[in-house]
């Protein structure tokens, strides 16, 4: 791809050309470089989405399930959220391939994060009023996918702005994002945990709000006159499968991530269940105990995800991240099976946070060097690599549940935890194009 003579601030970005012009008709599609308000807007949308995320796995949804049939609670999680894996399994992947194609004045990624922000928002609104299983399920398996073609542009705004030599730091804020968020939409659900329907209105409002924000304060180059290859659904879904003898490090960089994601969320998406039956709480009791566990172990996971994210770019490696990552998380995992009380959990939390928080930091960085056909279907591959992150979390609560009830209760989840973890680090060996 040759860069315009006119513009030399330009560089090769992952997904087309960072320029300082708006594209002319007929050149493939660019983005202007990242500006001062562009890694605040990052960190408030992640924060945001995954504030709802956490709030809704880690408080409402299991709350909301078992005030409605305490004795089959643990099952019907596992089926609401394992129906919502069906038909979120390739939602990401999709809104990717979709984004990476759309021609409009808003650029490729805005009307995908909005669209996905508004459908979010109003099914939100209307779970907390369901006392039906089955329209739980409907209701959630909508959110699911809305939130997920929100998820899938913005992640690959850091390919779209970012050259690879600042990725870390774009990385890194997501992870910041990340972390916050799923402490704060704790804090939101547990305060709210009484009042379920108010709970979710709640995160709905603000999805809708903080995505159309983001847009308006971060437009991108309009894409609508922009070069595109004719379409066609053979090529379309054809290119979904990306073969990993050709791509060794892309095929390796998955199954890391989804056997680490595995091992992290088949823990912490019983973690409610976790404080009541295996420490011995109420359900109120456990929704505190919650907010503790969330909130302790914030600090030094902040620290853990800033000066790792900025290590990575200053010394331009990542695996060695991911590696140190792994151990502090095995060693995390490993307290409550020898500390099975509320000081085993919150060790865990503290050790087990800041672990995850290694990762997270430079996670997204290693994605976006490991992309086939130097990134020009970014928004694609980008998005089948979080189905690496969807596919574990949804599996999660029904692996839980088999693992809770056929193989020796809750105590045995970590033990299965730390083996993905370790799996996990094992899978990121052989990845060669990224140091």
């Amino acid at each position: 791809m040759s860069l315009s003579p006119l513009d030399p601030a330009a560089e090769i970005a992952a997904t087309g050309v960072i320029a300082t012009e708006p594209p002319s008709a007929g050149s493939p599609a660019a983005s202007p470089p990242a500006n001062r308000r562009l890694l605040p807007s990052m960190l408030i949308s992640s924060l945001t989405l995954f504030a709802t995320y956490g709030g809704l796995i880690a408080i409402l949804l299991p709350s909301q399930i078992a005030l409605l049939d305490e004795k089959n609670k643990v099952a019907n999680l596992a089926i609401v959220t394992t129906v919502s894996f069906v038909f979120t399994l390739f939602a990401q992947p999709l809104a990717g391939a979709f984004s990476d194609r759309t021609r409009s004045r808003f650029g490729r990624r805005a009307p995908w994060m909005v669209m996905g922000a508004i459908v979010g928002g109003i099914f939100l609104f209307g779970l907390g009023s369901l006392t039906d299983i089955l329209w739980i399920t409907v209701f959630w398996v909508v959110i699911q996918v809305a939130l997920n073609f929100l998820q899938a542009p913005l992640t690959t705004i850091t390919a779209d702005r970012f050259p690879r030599s600042k990725r870390g730091g774009a990385s890194a804020m997501i992870g910041l994002g990340t972390q916050l968020g799923m402490t704060v939409g704790v804090m939101i659900a547990a305060a709210l945990g009484s009042q379920i329907g108010i709970g979710y209105s709640t995160f709905g409002i603000a999805v809708i709000v903080v995505t159309v924000l983001f847009v308006l304060l971060n437009r991108d180059w309009s894409s609508k006159s922009a070069l595109v290859e004719p379409f066609s659904w053979g090529a379309f879904f054809k290119g979904f499968w990306i073969n990993p003898r050709k791509h060794p490090d892309f095929a390796w960089a998955f199954g890391a991530r989804f056997l680490l994601i595995l091992g992290y969320f088949v823990v912490a998406t019983y973690q409610l269940y976790l404080l009541t039956d295996y420490i011995g709480m109420s359900l109120v009791e456990a929704q505190g105990a919650t907010l503790t566990l969330t909130l302790i172990p914030l600090i030094p996971t902040l620290i853990a995800i800033v000066l790792s994210g900025w290590l990575s770019d200053r010394l331009g490696r990542r695996k060695v991240f991911i590696y140190v990552a792994s151990v502090v998380m095995v060693a995390g995992l490993s307290v409550p099976i020898f500390l099975p009380n509320m000081t085993g959990m919150i060790i865990m939390s503290v050790v087990n946070g800041i672990g995850f928080g290694l990762y997270m930091s430079v996670d997204a960085a290693l994605m976006t060097e490991v992309l086939p056909s130097e990134g020009t279907a970014a928004g694609k591959d980008l998005g089948i690599l979080n189905v690496a992150t969807n596919i574990p979390q949804a599996m999660s609560p029904a692996i839980a549940a088999v693992i809770i009830t056929s193989f020796g209760g809750y105590a045995m989840l970590f033990g299965f935890a730390i083996v993905f973890v370790i799996l996990a680090a094992i899978a990121t060996a052989p990845i060669k194009g990224v140091r």
